[in-house]
């Protein structure tokens, strides 16, 4: 209770003793001069004189400090004086600079998020207007060619409309990933969780992307010789498009004659972890952060060489988080990436 006191009515009890003193040794005078000093009612006026001082004090103090703060909020345009609550308002000078600091300081946080959400959002505008604009804009073109006459040969005709075909299934492409990412953000996405092998999933995997790392020489293994198998409880779809995602990434971005190895291995009792680990281009530092952003690419330039939605690694996150899991990257450029993720083991 003392410290409350001391912290919060200092400059008002010191003010209102001074006063009250000055008062009361005024009175003793008087009463001296009279020729007879009244003790009773000078203890009883020293006593008034100090509560009526110290409230009225208080009150005035605490109303202008409100007042002048308020202001000064409605001046900066920064702070938002509606929040400002009176009841925290106090002659404690300390304590107000730091709850003004305070507040300030959670206003100036506010500010940078919204300033990094809006550069974010022009981003990823910019990123969405060109990876349609691309398709769009060929498909256009091919049709084009075919009204102005192409449409009569018969062998431009075909493919025209072949490649034509193609850029709207990238649209397609692109549209379902999307489409994909929000269900997974607003957490629309159902999740139909069973035990399967996982090692039997990868070789799935590894079948279904044999002929894509055929061109490029690239070897599809796992670490070891897995005997037995490895359980887990998730489902099975999304993490197929988890692992297929990662290691069709590993030979888009890897070297020739190079190798894209799996491995499952346990890493505390209920969970194991699987690593995809390629000896490709790798990854430099500064973008590492940011590898999960939808449309985001390490390549500024815009080559799209590689093809992709530029949507498949902010879908894999998703995908893994959507299980409770956790998602990992290392990499070192020139040398090559390792992604691994969590998964939980059947009971």
């Amino acid at each position: 209770m003392a410290k409350i006191f001391k912290k919060t009515y200092k400059f008002a009890g010191f003010t209102s003793t001074f006063i009250t003193l000055f008062l009361t040794i005024l009175l003793g005078v008087f009463f001296y001069t009279q020729g007879e000093i009244n003790y009773g009612f000078m203890a009883i006026f020293f006593v008034a004189c100090y509560l009526v001082s110290f409230f009225i004090i208080q009150h005035r103090v605490e109303k202008f400090i409100y007042n002048q703060v308020k202001k000064i909020y409605n001046d900066v345009k920064l702070l938002d004086a509606s929040t400002f609550d009176k009841k925290r308002i106090t002659t404690d000078m300390a304590t107000l600079t730091r709850e003004v600091e305070r507040f300030a300081e959670d206003k100036k946080m506010e500010i940078e998020t919204l300033i990094d959400r809006e550069n974010y959002r022009k981003e990823f505008m910019g990123n969405v207007s060109h990876e349609l604009k691309t398709p769009l804009f060929t498909v256009q073109g091919y049709i084009l060619t075919l009204l102005d006459g192409a449409m009569k040969d018969k062998t431009v005709r075909k493919k025209y409309l072949q490649r034509a075909n193609k850029g709207v299934e990238r649209l397609i492409y692109i549209v379902k990933d999307l489409d994909m990412i929000t269900k997974l953000e607003v957490g629309d996405l159902v999740l139909y969780k069973e035990d399967f092998n996982i090692i039997e999933l990868v070789q799935n995997v590894f079948d279904l992307l044999e002929m894509k790392a055929a061109k490029k020489n690239i070897t599809l293994t796992f670490d070891l010789d897995y005997t037995e198998s490895i359980m887990v409880y998730a489902d099975r779809e999304r993490i197929q498009q988890v692992l297929t995602n990662l290691v069709e990434n590993s030979i888009k971005y890897g070297k020739e004659d190079g190798t894209t190895e799996v491995s499952a291995e346990n890493l505390i009792k209920n969970k194991i972890i699987v690593r995809v680990t390629d000896n490709g281009e790798g990854i430099e530092k500064e973008n590492i952060p940011r590898l999960f952003e939808r449309f985001y690419r390490v390549d500024k330039s815009g080559n799209r060489r590689v093809g992709g939605s530029g949507l498949g690694l902010s879908i894999v996150k998703h995908l893994v988080e959507a299980h409770k899991e956790k998602i990992y990257v290392e990499s070192q450029f020139g040398v090559g990436s390792e992604f691994s993720f969590t998964l939980e083991k059947s009971k």
